[in-house]
C-alpha cells in the first residue's frame, strides 16, 4: 500500500473552542433540532412487509446476556456517572448520533472516562448483544480509529476509546423495553429490545485505513468480507443483468441513509433478486448474512428467515468499478433490511478520488423498524392499551 500522507492539520489539537469549532458545534445543534422537530417516520420508498402481525417468538431470549451485562455495568457506575449515561427508551438523544472525530454535540459517557473495569463491563454489553464476529468487527473498528491518531499524531481526537455509551429505557424492569447506543467516528450502533426481540439498527460502521500496517494494532483489518462479496455478486452477473443493478454512472458523494437521513424516501432500485440465478440469489444472501448476523445466534436466524421472506421484493444496486482495486457502492434494499457500502474519498489523508482504503457502511430497518419504533409501538399497543410515549423523548427517568 502507497504511504499515508496525513492531511494538513495533523499534529496537534488546536484549542477547543476556535471560530471553526463554533461553527462545526452550532451545525451539529441545527442538525439536532431538526431531527427533534421532524419526529420519526423512518425510510420509505420499499414495499411495506408482508404481514403486519408481530413476529413469532423467539425459542429462547438471546438478549437476556446483555441486559444482565448491562444491569453490571449500571451497578458499578457512581451515581452521577449513572445519571449521564441513562435516557428514557425513546429519548430523542437516540436519532443524534454522528460520523465524527468530534467531542461536541455528544451525550452519554465517553469510554476514555471511564477506568478499565468499567470500560470492560460497558464493552461486554456491547459483546453480547452482537455476537462473536460482530463485536470482532466493531472492536477493530475502534482499534483502527487509534491507527488515524497515531499516523496523524493525533491520539488526544483519535483513539480507540473515543466513544459514547448510552443506556435508554429500563433493563432492570423485566419485560420493559430497554437498548444502548455506542457513537462516535466511524462508528454508532443502536439497540433496542422489545419483549424478547432485539433490533440493530441504524448501525454504521466505517474505517479509514481499513488496515493497520503498523502502530499498536498492526494487522488489524476490516470489510474484507464485505467489499470482496459485493465486488463477486456484481461479477457473478451477466452483461444485461450488470446493466439493470447499475444505477448509476457517478459514485454518490456518501451513504444514502447515514447519519440525520432516519426519514429519507428512497426507492428501491436495481436487480432484484427474483431475476437472479439460485446461485446468484445465494450470493446475495451470504452478502446480506455477513451484516445481519452481527447479532446473537436465535436473534440472527429469525433476521435472516425474514430478510429470505422478502427475497422477491429484494434488489441490489451497484455503482463503480468492482474490478481488482476498482471503488464501488452498492446497495441491498427490501422492506426489512437496507444495506449500503461505499468506498470513499479521503478526509483524513491526502487522497481526492474513492479509494479502498476509506470505508462507509450502514445497516437500516426500513418501513418504521430502526431504534425498535416499530416493536416499541407493538408493545404499548398491548401493554398500555394503544396509549405509549411517542418518538419524541420524554421527562427525565426510565420510560417503560
Amino acid at each position: 500500500m502507497a504511504e499515508l500522507r496525513p492531511r494538513d492539520g495533523g499534529g496537534s489539537r488546536p484549542p477547543m473552542w476556535t471560530v471553526w469549532s463554533l461553527e462545526r458545534a452550532e451545525k451539529v445543534d441545527r442538525m439536532h433540532r431538526r431531527v427533534t422537530d421532524e419526529g420519526f417516520r423512518g425510510l420509505s420508498g420499499a414495499p411495506a412487509p408482508d404481514s403486519p402481525a408481530p413476529p413469532p417468538a423467539l425459542p429462547a431470549d438471546g438478549s437476556e446476556p446483555a441486559r444482565h451485562a448491562l444491569l453490571a455495568f449500571l451497578d458499578s457506575l457512581p451515581v452521577r456517572q449513572a445519571a449521564t449515561v441513562r435516557f428514557p427508551m425513546e429519548h430523542e438523544s437516540r436519532r443524534h448520533w454522528m460520523n465524527g472525530s468530534r467531542f461536541y454535540g455528544r451525550h452519554g459517557q465517553c469510554l476514555e472516562d471511564l477506568d478499565h473495569s468499567r470500560r470492560a463491563l460497558a464493552l461486554s454489553v456491547v459483546a453480547a448483544s452482537l455476537g462473536t464476529e460482530g463485536y470482532r468487527q466493531l472492536v477493530d473498528v475502534m482499534r483502527l480509529n487509534r491507527t488515524i491518531g497515531e499516523l496523524r499524531d493525533e491520539l488526544d481526537v483519535l483513539n480507540e476509546w473515543l466513544y459514547w455509551f448510552s443506556v435508554y429505557g429500563s433493563p432492570d424492569r423485566p419485560g420493559a423495553p430497554w437498548g444502548w447506543q455506542l457513537d462516535g467516528h466511524h462508528l454508532a450502533v443502536n439497540c433496542v429490545v422489545v419483549d424478547g426481540r432485539m433490533t440493530l439498527t441504524p448501525s454504521f460502521l466505517g474505517a479509514e485505513p481499513v488496515v493497520a500496517e503498523g502502530g499498536r494494532y498492526a494487522g488489524t483489518r476490516v470489510f474484507g468480507p464485505e467489499e470482496a462479496a459485493g465486488a463477486a455478486l456484481f461479477s457473478a452477473l451477466s452483461e444485461e443483468q450488470r446493466a439493470r443493478a447499475r444505477i448509476a454512472e457517478v459514485m454518490p458523494p456518501d451513504l444514502f441513509t447515514g447519519a440525520y437521513r432516519d426519514n429519507l424516501h428512497l426507492e428501491r432500485a436495481g436487480l432484484c433478486l427474483a431475476d437472479m440465478s439460485r446461485a446468484q440469489r445465494e450470493s446475495a444472501y451470504d452478502l446480506i448474512d455477513l451484516y445481519v448476523d452481527r447479532a446473537p445466534r436465535d436473534q440472527a436466524a429469525v433476521r435472516r428467515a425474514d430478510v429470505r421472506a422478502h427475497g422477491a421484493l429484494t434488489s441490489f444496486a451497484f455503482v463503480g468499478d468492482g474490478g481488482p482495486g476498482g471503488a464501488f457502492y452498492y446497495r441491498v434494499h427490501s422492506p426489512v433490511v437496507l444495506i449500503e457500502f461505499e468506498h470513499m474519498a479521503s478526509v483524513m489523508f491526502e487522497v481526492d478520488e474513492p479509494w479502498r482504503n476509506h470505508v462507509h457502511t450502514v445497516v437500516r430497518t426500513p418501513n418504521g423498524g430502526d431504534y425498535g419504533v416499530d416493536l416499541l409501538r407493538r408493545h404499548h399497543a398491548s401493554h398500555h392499551d394503544g396509549s405509549g410515549p411517542g418518538t419524541r423523548g420524554g421527562p427525565p427517568g426510565a420510560a417503560g
